[in-house]
């Protein structure tokens, strides 16, 4: 299983996971599609948490990456839509 080995890794999940009220949607004809995290308020989050930026901006994007496809496979099929990642 795939998981944080470092204390800053686990940081940044943790992190990860504070980022649910953060996502960037668009409805339009087609339905609703998450395009990915505010990324300016995922890193001044991440600030005020402590964790180093250059870790986050780092990590951030390929956690992104894989909740939006995760997020719009759910959407597509009709199932709902797991937020904790």
């Amino acid at each position: 299983m795939n998981h944080p080995e470092t204390p800053e890794g686990w940081q940044v999940w943790d992190l990860a996971q504070r980022l649910t009220g953060q996502l960037r949607i668009a409805t339009g004809m087609g339905g609703t599609m998450v395009l990915g995290w505010d990324m300016t308020a995922a890193l001044a989050m991440a600030q005020a948490l402590g964790i180093d930026p250059l870790i986050a901006a780092e990590c951030l994007p390929e956690i992104e990456a894989v909740m939006v496809r995760k997020l719009n496979e759910q959407m597509t099929s009709h199932e709902r839509p797991d937020f904790r990642a």
